[in-house]
């Protein structure tokens, strides 16, 4: 297993180095370089251990771990069992770094100190309820000013807050992203961005990452599709202008291929490794020669 790990890692490097080399290119995407995680609830049937197996064999250099949502036991058990020190000796066997931590079910205050005593990372969370454009302002501010015992909950333990846009949610239409850049004044809070809702509203991906900036702490390599259809390279979209994207703004985290289509474990492993390959071509596009 870590000779194969080794192995595609490399690969990557090589593709990133291969890319650089060729030619001419913006200064922001020559310097950028596309780090690849994905998330635990691809292996929710798996114990957490073999999940990250799992996900240090495909080549990913970090994980996204998923609380309940959709019966995913990995955060709960890591919370329970294992605790920071645990945590932080599984990924160490297999490679991989801490990314961030999916707190859809639990919230973000019940493993802070985890995600903290672990290294720190992204935690993930929704917004809130849908407005009329005329109260966006006043909305998002409100929402805003919410979240200040997280984001002093995100300082104290080295780590930073991202909110996903999600349909029918408070942050969702560009304008929403507009609102929230503009009225968010801190710097350990910023965007999940999940390209599947702004499809589902005919939103410009491109748009609002150019929007987010420094801003974007997650992006969901993710599309609107049925089943395996929502990850990168099996449905109908073109994730090149996606990433030609990340790369104009410097996205500084990683890109994490994302379903959530329940498969059997050696299906999904497949159809990351498809993923990953995937998007190893898309940046390859990136930077022309």
């Amino acid at each position: 297993m870590t000779n194969r790990r080794h192995f595609l890692r490399s690969v990557i490097r090589g593709a990133v180095a291969g890319v650089v080399a060729a030619g001419p290119a913006t200064a922001a995407q020559s310097r950028w370089t596309m780090r690849l995680s994905t998330s635990s609830n691809h292996f929710a049937s798996l114990p957490f251990e073999q999940a990250c197996r799992r996900i240090a064999t495909l080549g990913f250099e970090a994980v996204d771990i998923w609380s309940a949502y959709q019966q995913c036991p990995h955060l709960d058990d890591v919370l329970n069992r294992l605790g920071p020190q645990g945590l932080q000796e599984v990924l160490a066997q297999n490679g991989l770094k801490l990314y961030a931590f999916s707190t859809y079910v639990g919230g973000y205050p019940r493993y802070a100190e985890l995600l903290g005593r672990a290294g720190g990372g992204v935690a993930i969370r929704g917004s809130g309820p849908p407005c009329h454009p005329a109260e966006l302002a006043s909305r998002m501010k409100a929402f805003l000013e919410s979240l200040k015992p997280q984001v002093e909950l995100a300082e104290r333990y080295n780590s930073y807050l991202a909110i996903e846009n999600h349909g029918n949610s408070l942050l969702d239409s560009l304008d929403s992203f507009k609102a929230f850049i503009d009225l968010n004044p801190h710097p350990r809070l910023g965007i999940a961005l999940a390209p599947y809702h702004l499809q589902g509203i005919k939103a410009s991906v491109e748009e609002a990452i150019e929007l987010s900036g420094k801003q974007l702490f997650f992006f969901y390599a993710w599309q609107r599709g049925k089943g395996m259809g929502q990850l990168p390279g099996h449905g109908p979209t073109d994730f090149t202008p996606w990433i030609t994207a990340l790369a104009k703004i410097n996205y500084r985290w990683y890109v994490n291929p994302f379903s959530h289509h329940p498969a059997k474990p050696n299906v999904m492993s497949r159809a990351l490794s498809k993923s990953r390959d995937y998007l190893l071509g898309c940046y390859t596009k990136t930077i022309p020669a």
